[in-house]
């Protein structure tokens, strides 16, 4: 099983290490070798015995193949280098600010999820992100992520860890590391955690699944989901991440749901509302894509229509993104009339969203009343 990979990554080439966030970039002539090299079943060069070393503190023998440790991604065309998949929408918990609405538990079957990650990999998806719904409690989780991993994907889980004590998941995990698992903390106490999953005892299981994961030395980062419930724990939730030595982020706006509903804004914490950051451009549908659990690729998770059927079209459809992407910023719809457009700073599938939720101007609007800047 390979230990790092070596990827084209848009106008460079890396070479990557699962379940590191090092990188280093490599000049087009080492990279060309390196694929000469392992197709040849030739030692690796000395360079790069020197660099794992140095960087991953990977001990490889001098002389060994390369292609024992090392594999090298195929070039794209297109070439998507990041992506998200649904797995599914299905979920454990039933949280009031989820986005999803809907929570079906519905999607490919093992040979649609196969055929969609080598559509994936042909794309040139280095960095994938799987995510639900809860991806851990889909049966074909584990099968997914190892395909996933084995086709050179840099992968990040996105979960609310309460199946991470799990001992397949965590052997998964740990076997294959992952470049990266998002938990998402809902409090700071039994309290607020299990009001707004509204599932009695998840927040024994959030801690349940952290404590194995910790001990296991998964690589995690925290989402601290701030609402109505938590508005009191923030400091709690930032001192309990802090506590475990992880990487957090508060979440503090609430979204309305992706078929453009106001069921999860209720769940937002007045005090917290801040005003989003200037929207001034992204790279969804043009080097990045979603897509849903039935293989559906849009250009984010926001802007979901049109879209682009995978698993009728292939990789080939996704030359119809970029254009998509750009259509879907032009201003219309509640948008298309203001005299202020010219100096918007809101992504336009984003304003769609609230407005279709009739949400408060001042919930999204730039131009509304002026409040403390956030990422998200």
């Amino acid at each position: 099983m390979h230990q790092l990979i070596a990827s084209r990554f848009l106008d460079d080439q890396l070479i990557v290490c699962p379940g590191s966030t090092a990188g280093i970039k490599v000049p087009l002539r080492e990279f060309t070798d390196l694929e000469r090299t392992t197709e040849a079943g030739e030692a690796a060069p000395a360079w790069l015995i020197k660099a794992a070393r140095q960087r991953w503190v990977l001990d490889l023998a001098p002389g060994c193949p390369a292609r024992d440790f090392l594999l090298v991604r195929p070039e794209a065309d297109p070439q998507y280098s990041r992506a998200s998949w649904e797995i599914n929408l299905g979920c454990n918990y039933d949280c009031e600010h989820c986005y999803l609405g809907l929570k079906r538990f519905e999607g490919l079957d093992w040979e649609g999820k196969s055929r969609l990650l080598h559509i994936m990999r042909d794309a040139g998806v280095l960095w994938l992100q799987i995510t639900g719904g809860e991806p851990t409690i889909d049966p074909l989780f584990l099968r997914a992520y190892t395909l996933a991993h084995e086709l050179g994907m840099m992968i990040t889980v996105s979960t609310n860890g309460s199946r991470l004590w799990k001992p397949e998941i965590l052997d998964a995990l740990t076997r294959m590391p992952a470049y990266r698992v998002v938990v998402s903390v809902y409090g700071a106490t039994a309290a607020s955690y299990d009001g707004l999953t509204r599932r009695r005892g998840s927040f024994a299981k959030f801690q349940k699944g952290m404590a194995a994961a910790l001990e296991a030395g998964i690589p995690m980062r925290l989402n601290l989901v701030v609402t109505e419930h938590s508005a009191d724990e923030e400091a709690q939730m930032v001192a309990m991440a802090e506590n475990w030595g992880l990487e957090h982020h508060s979440y503090v706006n609430m979204s309305p749901t992706i078929y453009g509903g106001a069921e999860s804004l209720p769940a937002q914490s007045a005090q917290h509302l801040r005003q989003r950051k200037v929207f001034s451009g992204c790279n969804a549908g043009h080097t990045f894509f979603h897509s849903d659990p039935h293989g559906i690729a849009s250009i984010c998770k926001v802007g979901r229509d049109p879209n682009v059927d995978l698993m009728a079209e292939g990789v080939e459809g996704l030359q119809r993104l970029g254009a998509i992407a750009d259509s879907l910023m032009l201003r219309t719809g509640g948008c298309s009339g203001c005299q202020l457009s010219g100096s918007c700073g809101v992504c336009r599938p984003t304003a769609k969203i609230y407005q279709e939720a009739k949400a408060p101007l001042a919930s999204y609007c730039q131009h509304g009343q002026k409040r403390e800047e956030v990422p998200a």
